[in-house]
């Protein structure tokens, strides 16, 4: 119950700028989940996504790569689609690599979505502290300088202190935004960096199973 009091008493007694920042803080954290879920989500989905593929298309098995790609959401699926779409009519590696570097171009605003926004906040958010304690600041000189003498200094020290809470909150807020913007980012490039890896082995193991079709045809016509 004291820190409950504690952090009561520090709230109210910084002004009427903690509220703003208050909802900074819920809508950071908002976008925070909403985003870590989101990525979490497409690793688990391009994972699964790169073990079933994997073996279709060194198979050869194109129609069930087909099949599973359009019934799939995740990035790898899409980017796949696209490199068989491209295959059947062209079977240049050149093209069909860069079919897929078009679908992980496209692949990047979607991860990348919003988590900038963490950074921005957090900004805001030290910038309102600031505010509210130069506001603060201002009149508590105003009100020192109608006050008795023997007051003043016990009236500005306190007033003072209160303006600082402001701040305080501010970078409270800021700080935790700013991890939670690194860990997005991070967790961004982990999973732009799985894509490649997989848009590469898919791409060799496409242009493989392709000259290898094309050489059992070969082997085929001239027996």
């Amino acid at each position: 119950m004291g820190t409950y009091a504690s952090i009561t008493s520090f709230f109210q007694s910084g002004g009427t700028f903690m509220y703003p920042i208050a909802l900074v803080l819920a809508i950071g954290i908002a976008i925070a989940t909403e985003r870590w879920y989101f990525l979490r989500k497409s690793l688990y989905a391009n994972q699964k996504a790169y073990s079933d593929l994997l073996p279709m298309l060194s198979n050869r098995n194109y129609k069930e790569v087909q099949q599973y790609t359009n019934r799939s959401k995740s990035a790898i699926a899409r980017i796949v689609l696209a490199a068989v779409e491209t295959m059947q009519s062209s079977p240049r590696r050149d093209d069909i690599e860069s079919a897929m570097q078009e679908g992980i171009l496209e692949t990047v605003p979607r991860l990348a979505k919003r988590t900038n926004y963490l950074s921005i906040l957090a900004n805001i958010s030290t910038l309102l502290g600031l505010l509210g304690t130069i506001i603060g600041l201002i009149a508590a000189f105003t009100a020192v300088a109608h006050a008795d003498p023997a007051d003043k200094a016990t009236l500005l020290s306190e007033s003072i202190s209160v303006a600082m809470n402001t701040t305080a909150f501010g970078l409270m807020v800021a700080i935790p935004l700013l991890l939670f913007h690194s860990l997005l980012q991070n967790k961004t490039v982990e999973i732009m960096d799985s894509i490649e890896m997989a848009g590469v082995k898919f791409l060799n193991a496409i242009v493989k199973g392709h000259r290898n079709s094309f050489a059992a045809r070969a082997t085929d016509s001239r027996a």
